[in-house]
């Protein structure tokens, strides 16, 4: 009998894989959700979600830890970051556990400046860069062995101002890898810049580059960076201005040319605007904006030799201040973080015109800002 038990979890493990939550198969994914830990919120929650169909488990805390406002995960799928945002700013490295998605914290390092929002990871998982809002300063961090971090090898304080009353010092928001791994882009609200670094793969420098920015219109207050999978441009949007600018990338120098700037609201709009998040469909064919105070997402489609957008419609997020979103691995779905609602709505997206439809389904978590998708079968794997 015993040996009959056995046999079957024998086959039900090489059935189901390592991800050995309730109801997990293959093709499943760990969802997981950064939050501001005010309220009822600990820290990051993870869900299950179903490639095959959209739906959404919770699988409860899966670690605690404070504001930890943005997400990255190594290309081995083994280890997580946070960016805890906080005055004293800090980094936590986590190691995940596939078999339950829990996260056990490894290290927590400064930020080297106040309020980090947001963390990359390299294509080789060898370094971690962050981005310091109140601060305005970018930082760059070895990443061990084991998945700890070390301390910061390099660090870079911004400086200036520009015309909007936000804009009375440097605020950096983002750091974005290129495709090709050789540079750090770190849009620059306070700014209007987008500046450009250097990765030293052997040090983890942070280089300027020549020219060392691209400046974007006065008063627009560049927040994040997308660029095209196929690396010819990339796109800005910009919170203050509630706009996206199209740039032609040139890959080798690492420089970036203005092409076109858009709204992300329908025309006639008169109300609050503030641009959030954006991102691309896998294929590189449609462009998605955020809008808070219009609580929007905005559609565009991309001219694939020109890369222009065209406006295809703006959506209800379906919650108040939608401040990230995320677009599934397999590119069918949708998710919309929103912080002041405590909620992130899926929607369904239609694959050729690039629509958006509610599936339904909505996560009830607290203060969410961002969520990111993890393979825990590749990660036991490695």
């Amino acid at each position: 009998m015993i040996e009959r038990i056995a046999t079957l979890l024998m086959t039900a493990f090489a059935v189901l894989g390592p991800f050995s939550t309730p109801g997990a198969a293959q093709g499943d994914w760990i969802a997981y959700v950064g939050t501001y830990t005010r309220g009822a919120s600990k820290g990051i929650y993870a869900y299950r979600f179903q490639s095959s169909t959209g739906k959404l488990t919770s699988l409860g805390l899966a670690g605690e830890t404070s504001n930890p406002s943005f997400l990255a995960v190594d290309p081995s799928q083994r280890f997580l970051y946070a960016a805890n945002e906080n005055n004293q700013g800090s980094i936590s490295a986590f190691a995940i556990d596939p078999a339950t998605a829990k996260l056990k914290l490894l290290n927590q390092v400064s930020s080297k400046g106040s309020g980090p929002c947001h963390v990359a990871v390299d294509k080789t998982g060898k370094w971690l860069f962050v981005a310091n809002y109140n601060s305005g300063s970018a930082a760059a961090y070895p990443i061990n062995a084991d998945g700890s971090l070390g301390e910061a090898s390099a660090v870079d304080q911004h400086a200036g101002k520009s015309v909007n009353p936000r804009q009375n010092g440097p605020h950096a928001h983002m750091a974005v890898i290129s495709p090709d791994n050789r540079f750090v882009w770190v849009p620059d609200l306070g700014l209007d810049e987008v500046l450009s670094y250097r990765i030293d793969p052997a040090k983890g420098g942070m280089a300027l580059n020549d020219p060392p920015f691209v400046k974007l219109t006065a008063g627009s207050g560049p927040r994040h960076v997308v660029f095209r999978p196929d690396a010819k441009f990339a796109y800005v949007i910009s919170e203050l201005a509630a706009t996206v600018t199209v740039f032609s990338y040139d890959a080798a120098k690492g420089t970036m040319q203005e092409v076109q700037t858009i709204s992300t609201l329908p025309e006639g709009y008169t109300g609050s605007k503030s641009g959030a998040e954006i991102a691309l469909d896998p294929a590189g064919r449609f462009l998605y904006a955020s809008n808070r105070g219009h609580d929007s997402i905005a559609i565009f489609k991309v001219d694939a030799a020109k890369g222009t957008l065209t406006a295809a419609g703006n959506v209800p997020s379906g919650g108040k201040t939608p401040r990230n979103f995320v677009i599934d691995p397999t590119g069918n779905y949708l998710l919309a973080d929103h912080q002041d609602s405590n909620s992130v709505v899926e929607f369904k997206i239609d694959r050729q015109t690039g629509g958006l439809t509610p599936t339904g389904d909505t996560l009830d978590v607290g203060a969410p800002v961002c969520v990111i998708f993890v393979s825990p079968g590749r990660a036991a794997a490695r």
